[in-house]
């Protein structure tokens, strides 16, 4: 379906069950991938819940505004699909920069969310010569030159190199660099380290070991942040431990929804 935004569309997806009073799970995804992040985890979560998951603005279906974006924008994008489906008191996992989107609709919209997953995150992701160098390569060449060095940061050894590794490759190519240089224009200007310090609400950080984007230590750093949170390290996993090891990565959630009270 397509949510209209600031003159944008931006496309979501409800599995499960579709019933606005359903428990609700959201997940905003990565840098560089769609809501196709999340297809792994889908199938294998508690049964009655409505999933929700939308394209971040410059990915997959959603459209693409010229370069640079906001994490403003980035957080009342996620607003308006939570408002436009009426998604309340739901559990809302993000992934890297949509963790950073985590971070703000939680400080801005406490009705949305209820309970928080910050994935492979933090409050601050790099500084502003490292996503400054990225936007120049990607406006000028595209993906194609840094898609082999993110893969690297992506995966973990076990995964990197092998046959499922291509479908992630295949999605970050194909998204538009100036979604991409966007977004990384977005994450370079945020610093959440006030603000989610602020936060009163339950938080689970999951890492991977073998993080080369956001590691553990960095992740642990930002959800201690938040009293009371629950810290999970996904072993021998990368950036992207959904699509690595679904399984696991699922039942880390599912516990969490149990331990909330979610399911």
């Amino acid at each position: 379906m397509k949510i209209e935004r600031d003159a944008i569309a931006l496309h979501a997806q409800v599995d499960g069950t579709d019933d606005a009073d359903a428990p609700t799970i959201m997940f905003a995804n990565s840098l560089g991938t769609t809501l196709h992040l999340w297809d792994g985890i889908v199938p294998l979560l508690s049964p009655g819940l409505r999933i929700v998951r939308y394209d971040m603005r410059g990915h997959g279906l959603s459209n693409a505004p010229d370069a640079p974006y906001t994490m403003g924008q980035l957080i009342s994008d996620a607003e308006a699909v939570c408002d436009a489906l009426a998604v309340r008191n739901c559990m809302f996992v993000g992934l890297s920069v949509g963790g950073m989107v985590a971070q703000g609709l939680a400080v801005k919209r406490t009705d949305i969310m209820r309970a928080m997953v910050l994935s492979n995150t933090a409050a601050k992701i790099g500084n502003p010569q490292l996503w400054q160098d990225r936007i120049d390569v990607v406006l000028a060449k595209g993906l194609e030159p840094i898609a082999d060095a993110v893969m690297q940061r992506w995966f973990g050894k076990a995964f990197y190199g092998t046959p499922a590794m291509a479908r992630w490759r295949d999605m970050l190519v194909a998204t538009p660099p100036q979604g991409y240089a966007g977004v990384c224009a977005a994450i370079s200007g945020t610093d959440f380290y006030t603000p989610t310090s602020g936060l009163r609400l339950p938080t689970l950080g999951i890492a991977g070991s073998e993080d080369g984007a956001t590691p553990p230590d960095l992740v642990r750093e930002t959800v201690d942040l938040i009293p009371g949170s629950q810290f999970a390290l996904m072993r021998r996993a990368g950036h992207l431990p959904c699509a690595e090891d679904p399984a696991a990565y699922a039942a880390i959630l599912n516990q969490f929804l149990k331990d909330t009270g979610h399911v």
